[in-house]
């Protein structure tokens, strides 16, 4: 994370970066936002959903770097939204959402989510279809090979050790707001809510990402997922669009991280080239399709914090260049 995703990270509830905070109490609940509004009636916009144990914080290096309308809520129970006595499962959080987002008049809208996020997206996408329009899905959990709290935890601590030491002050607050009891009570929801079995009842186009070390949502998985996902003709388009689509975010990638190393890396990306280990780091700004999903360079799996505008990119690119499919013809890529 560069200095100023630092901040953006801890500045909540105070305005920083064009983002402020907002409340709505719905079905009893108290909720956070974190938003950022667009006035121009064509811009996108995008409703982020953060994973087990975090909140809207470790979101905003992708959210600042999403076009137009961008909101954040912190989930029930997680960051600076209330503390129900329950603790919620992937379905009972997508309804306090849906209620959410009518009572703002937020409408349909591009769903992000990262881990146990993504789990609330998918719910959210099969209950109340109207309010979806695409969704974006980042190291989406559980793997079906690892369906136990003990097997996510084991996974989870291997993460670690590819992550960027600067999300720590991040998690670490996080981690306090939730508190352990409803961090383990989302975990074993987690591991019961089977995603494996309700991607294919999802509507909205969808694309699936992971970063290239990310060992909670391994290559195997997010290719068996993207196939899920894309078990329905509605995905179908053709290889030659969804290159186009790739080398489009990855331009704009390489745009934003700026350097001859980044536009490289967006000119491998058109070819169908993989980078290797890309040169250090926590996340190079750049990525390829493989296997029916977009894997981001140099990243594990909090790819939206250490590499938020290579995934922003990324998915910008999927909804505003009609990119609506995971499949494709690049070269696969091995990690």
């Amino acid at each position: 994370m560069s200095p100023v995703e630092r901040r953006l990270t801890q500045a909540a509830p105070d305005p920083a970066g064009g983002f402020v905070s907002a409340a709505a109490t719905v079905l009893g609940v108290r909720l956070h936002i974190r938003q950022r509004v667009d006035p121009a009636p064509a811009a996108p916009v995008w409703v982020l959903l953060h994973g087990l144990a975090v909140s809207h914080r470790y979101l905003m290096p992708t959210a600042a770097a999403l076009p137009g309308s961008v909101f954040v809520p912190d989930l029930p129970g997680f960051g600076l939204s209330g503390k129900p006595a329950r603790v919620l499962d992937p379905g009972q959080h997508a309804e306090v959402l849906a209620a959410w987002m009518d009572a703002a008049g937020v409408g349909a809208a591009n769903l992000l989510g990262n881990s146990f996020g993504c789990q609330v997206a998918v719910e959210l996408a099969i209950r109340r279809p109207g309010l979806v329009t695409s969704l974006v899905l980042v190291g989406p959990t559980v793997d079906p090979a690892a369906p136990s709290a003990g097997g996510q935890f084991r996974r989870w601590a291997h993460d670690l050790l590819s992550e960027d030491p600067h999300q720590i002050p991040v998690l670490l607050t996080d981690f306090r707001d939730a508190g352990p009891r409803r961090i383990l009570g989302t975990l074993r929801h987690s591991v019961r809510h089977h995603i494996e079995r309700r991607l294919p009842l999802v509507q909205a186009p969808v694309l699936i990402m992971r970063g290239q070390y990310d060992p909670i949502a391994p290559i195997d998985w997010i290719t068996h997922a993207a196939a899920l996902a894309g078990s329905s003709a509605r995905q179908a388009r053709s290889a030659a669009a969804a290159a186009a689509a790739a080398a489009a975010a990855a331009a704009a990638a390489a745009g934003a991280a700026g350097g001859a190393g980044a536009a490289a890396a967006a000119a491998a990306v058109a070819a169908g080239a993989g980078p290797g280990h890309g040169g250090g780091g926590y996340g190079n700004g750049a990525g390829v399709y493989a296997g029916g999903a977009y894997v981001v360079w140099g990243a594990a799996h909090n790819a939206v914090t250490t590499a938020g505008g290579a995934v922003a990119a990324a998915a910008a690119g999927f909804v505003l260049g009609n990119g609506h499919s995971k499949v494709n013809d690049l070269p696969p890529y091995h990690a």
